[in-house]
């Protein structure tokens, strides 16, 4: 009896942990408001696919946003959609839009009735607009400020999710107290499509994309972020990293996560993983972080570009003006125990986020 209840057990997290159909096109999907309540399979399976939508009206002083990132094959327009909800003080449904290459950045915003998602794969509406991770269909915004079109997504590389690590977070995951929870969609797909600005036609087509988003209530006091997957050396490299100020029980530390995707291998590094940061200097526009794990050593150094202004939430509230660059160098040089250069490579078309006060992310 023991072994069948222990067999049942298993198959029914296989079956929570089982990715939906994506076969599905967009227009034949179910969505289902924000408002949706009642605890059902959706709200366990979701913990595994954190691609998808993890709140509901239930959550007060809440957040929610996506993060697509889409660079030109010749890097001339490098553009982030931030699609999102909030919950806090001012409900509200949201788009966020900020172009790398003048540092201009709109915030558009919907009423909570217009935000809907699937429960069968990773897919949000907000009013005519449409994300997932195999396309984005855009038309927001007004004037010199209005982009409308399509981008599909091919290729998609995506971070493994275990029973164990279901996720970037690791098992921090499970901890249901995390000020913010951080996920990563795809670490890199190819675009195909084109969206009209202002009457120009800018063209994606064979360009790189990337997709991250963040839930909780706040964002935290302090934070580093910064992510590429344009690098001129190879096509598949995707790097991102995130140094953060983390409240933990009554107290706090300097919690951090990432990976660097090359060669057709991934390395993740993190606070629960064997890695250790070992520097965090920021000198006004400049960063220089070394991270040790078993094995490498990985060196890296960003400077900041051209600065939009991006709102991040208090308690669920879109309040907090924080600076963007999405022109921002990077170098990475990742070392074995040896020594010895697995890779470096550099790029001009990096996200970096320097914020708050970084005494805070000292390790």
């Amino acid at each position: 009896m023991k072994k069948v209840f222990a067999s049942a057990c298993i198959l029914m997290i296989f079956i929570l942990m089982a990715p939906g159909s994506v076969a599905q096109g967009a227009r034949l999907l179910r969505f289902y408001p924000a408002s949706s309540n009642g605890l059902s399979v959706y709200d366990l399976r979701k913990i595994w696919h954190p691609a998808r939508f993890q709140g509901n009206l239930r959550n007060h002083r809440y957040y929610e946003g996506w993060y697509f990132k889409v660079v030109s094959q010749d890097h001339s327009h490098r553009l982030a959609f931030i699609p999102g909800i909030s919950l806090g003080e001012d409900p509200h449904a949201f788009i966020q839009v900020i172009d790398g290459s003048t540092g201009g950045s709109q915030y558009h915003r919907f009423p909570v009735e217009d935000f809907s998602y699937s429960r069968k794969t990773f897919a949000v509406r907000i009013a005519g607009n449409f994300f997932s991770d195999r396309e984005m269909f855009i038309d927001v915004g007004k004037g010199q400020h209005h982009y409308k079109g399509e981008i599909r997504f091919s290729g998609n590389r995506r971070f493994p999710v275990t029973l164990s690590r279901p996720g970037i977070m690791g098992w921090y995951r499970y901890v249901p107290f995390m000020e913010t929870y951080h996920g990563v969609v795809s670490l890199n797909h190819q675009l195909h499509g084109q969206l009209v600005n202002n009457s120009d036609t800018l063209f994606f087509d064979n360009g790189s994309g990337y997709i991250e988003k963040d839930w909780g209530s706040s964002m935290p006091r302090a934070w580093i972020w910064m992510q590429s997957n344009s690098f001129s050396q190879q096509d598949d490299i995707s790097f991102m990293l995130s140094v953060a100020h983390i409240p933990w029980l009554g107290s706090s530390f300097t919690g951090f996560l990432g990976f660097l995707m090359f060669n057709g291998q991934l390395l993740p590094f993190a606070t629960y993983t064997s890695a250790r940061l070992q520097k965090v200097d920021v000198l006004e526009d400049e960063v220089n972080i070394e991270i040790t794990g078993k094995g490498f050593k990985l060196f890296i150094s960003g400077n900041k570009g051209i600065r939009g202004v991006l709102l991040a939430p208090v308690t669920g509230v879109m309040s907090r003006p924080i600076h963007e660059s999405l022109d921002a160098e990077i170098s990475l040089r990742l070392e074995d125990a040896s020594g010895k250069v697995l890779f470096q490579g550099t790029t001009l078309q990096a996200g970096l986020e320097l914020v708050g006060d970084y005494n805070k992310l000292q390790p």
